[in-house]
């Protein structure tokens, strides 16, 4: 059994490994723009060459692909970020816990960050400080 403080420390530090996976995540993600770079460059030069349009057929998986990567990406370091933010004022808990599984999918770091999330967000004592009013911060 873990007392509340020990909660708190443990919420705290998973919210700042999110904060930290949100940001490498969203690093990571800016990679693709390089196919999607060298989609481009390749319709440029279909138009530029006047080569057949088929050519032209080859840069578009590129593109699509690359920037479908680059907002997937980008979209669950946004949702790492919101997560980390939520763990930190203890709200939110289901879309906490919907992170942590889904960046479990992310090998090794989404891993182990999203079993230890799972881990702590299901003992009673967390789901108890989710539950209660927020603090009121003084003025």
């Amino acid at each position: 059994m873990s007392t509340p403080q020990e909660d708190t420390q443990q919420l705290s530090l998973l919210s700042a490994f999110h904060y930290a996976l949100g940001s490498i995540t969203g690093l990571f993600a800016c990679f693709p723009l390089i196919h999607v770079a060298l989609g481009i460059a390749m319709l440029i030069g279909v138009v530029v060459t006047g080569a057949p349009p088929a050519a032209g057929l080859v840069a578009l998986p590129f593109i699509i692909m690359g920037g479908t990567f680059c907002i997937l990406g980008w979209t669950m370091a946004v949702c790492l970020l919101v997560a980390a933010r939520n763990l930190q004022r203890r709200r939110h808990h289901g879309f906490c816990f919907a992170v942590a599984c889904v960046a479990c999918a992310f090998i090794p770091l989404g891993t182990a960050l999203g079993v230890f999330t799972i881990i702590v967000l299901n003992r009673d004592s967390v789901k108890a400080l989710f539950a209660a009013p927020p603090p009121i911060a003084p003025s």
